[in-house]
């Protein structure tokens, strides 16, 4: 498998995942969702508040966005997980639509005092990847001090398990083709 694929790949599980995660948190009230919790951000709101705010850094990174040297300063968090939901959910978009383009590029952030770290595309995203993964474990880890059964976020990358996937593909518009290709 090509790198290329592989990150499509990944692209579009982050998706599912999201949508799996965030489906699965709609029940909560807005005391539940905000109630402080064990982790490395304190609730559940401010962990995936966090996770949109990375994600937006690092896609306008891969998309090669103006102005990424203010981009925390103007982050607003989301306040309801509805509307978090709704912006993630564009974030996920963007970041399919930057896993696409060429891995080999390099990628330029802003990190602060005029330096500007450089990296390829394919770095970026493999780091993007990894950092959505340790929070949505925390994300996982809070769940289960409430009602909420954690849903099963693993099972979006095998190519050969689509039929645990179907419904979430189909939610998401996905097909399997588009995102897995031909297999035989």
């Amino acid at each position: 498998m090509k790198l290329i694929d592989t990150l499509r790949i990944q692209a579009h599980a982050n998706r599912l995942i999201n949508q799996r995660l965030h489906a699965a948190m709609a029940s909560l009230s807005q005391a539940e969702f905000e109630a402080p919790r064990v982790g490395f951000f304190p609730s559940l709101k401010a962990t995936l508040n966090h996770i949109l705010d990375v994600d937006g850094f690092y896609v306008g990174a891969l998309l090669g966005e103006p102005d990424l040297d203010s981009f925390w300063d103007r982050f607003v968090p989301a306040a309801t997980l509805a509307e978090l939901t709704q912006r993630q959910a564009e974030e996920d978009r963007r970041l399919i639509r930057a896993a696409a383009l060429d891995p080999a590029r390099e990628v330029a952030m802003p990190r602060g005092g005029g330096r500007i770290q450089r990296d390829s595309a394919a770095a970026v995203l493999m780091h993007l990847f990894m950092h959505q993964h340790h929070h949505r474990g925390q994300l996982h880890a809070m769940l289960s001090s409430t009602a909420v059964r954690p849903p099963q976020l693993d099972e979006f990358m095998m190519p050969s398990e689509a039929h645990l996937r179907a419904t979430d593909m189909a939610a998401a518009g996905f097909g399997e083709q588009a995102v897995y290709g031909a297999r035989s």
